[in-house]
């Protein structure tokens, strides 16, 4: 494993303290087994966004190299010790998501799980993953997205607190409009409310592969 060497002060150190915790049985059970079914596609060179503490990384199946972006250094300190002894090279860089320190066309998938609703300009992070594709390469996506109707609203409105309790988490992005406005084509989709995990606020998951179709 190797990183950046950048200052690990600072960041949402409670949140990171939580995170794994919180969301332990799920990852035992449905999330993590939605997370293996979708890794199953990632293949060659990755770069995965906003990648938390780690709770993907054991399961990738057939990656050659992984770059993991994660702006927050209370979450970058827990990434790099779920890193340890994978079988795959990890780079660990200090990034946002709207500032990708990678080069244009230099990996063969973007993976976004769960950080989508966090990230401060979404419309720029998915330019941002499309530039750094190369042609052909997709982007794995598993994400929260607003609701229909009552709970839509009920999550416009639950924004200003949820951000706070939730470390800059939007309940109520429409994450699948987002991924199609930045050019990219959806190939798969599947949409999960009622058999999901998770409070209402957090519901309907959308989980699928869009493709990045731009000549080379």
């Amino acid at each position: 494993m190797s990183d950046t060497g950048d200052d690990e002060r600072g960041g949402h150190r409670v949140f990171a303290a939580l995170y794994d915790r919180l969301g332990a049985r799920n990852e035992r059970g449905w999330l993590g087994d939605r997370r293996r079914e979708l890794l199953r596609a990632a293949e060659g060179t990755v770069a995965e966004i906003g990648a938390g503490t780690g709770a993907n990384l054991a399961h990738y199946a057939a990656i050659e190299r992984l770059v993991a972006l994660e702006p927050d250094p209370a979450m970058r300190r827990r990434l790099r010790a779920t890193a340890e002894g994978l079988p795959f090279p990890i780079e660990v860089r200090a990034a946002a998501a709207e500032d990708l320190p990678l080069p244009d066309d230099s990996v063969d998938a973007v993976v976004c799980t769960l950080v989508l609703c966090s990230v401060s300009h979404p419309d720029r992070a998915l330019a941002e993953a499309r530039r750094v594709l190369r042609p052909g390469g997709s982007l794995l996506f598993l994400e929260h997205v607003r609701g229909e109707g009552r709970r839509g609203r009920w999550q416009d409105r639950a924004v200003p607190v949820w951000r706070r309790i939730g470390a800059g988490c939007h309940p109520n992005r429409d994450t699948v409009g987002a991924i199609e406005r930045a050019g990219f084509t959806i190939e798969e989709l599947r949409v999960h409310d009622d058999d999901a995990p998770g409070p209402a606020i957090t519901r309907p998951i959308v989980i699928g592969r869009a493709r990045d179709d731009s000549p080379a």
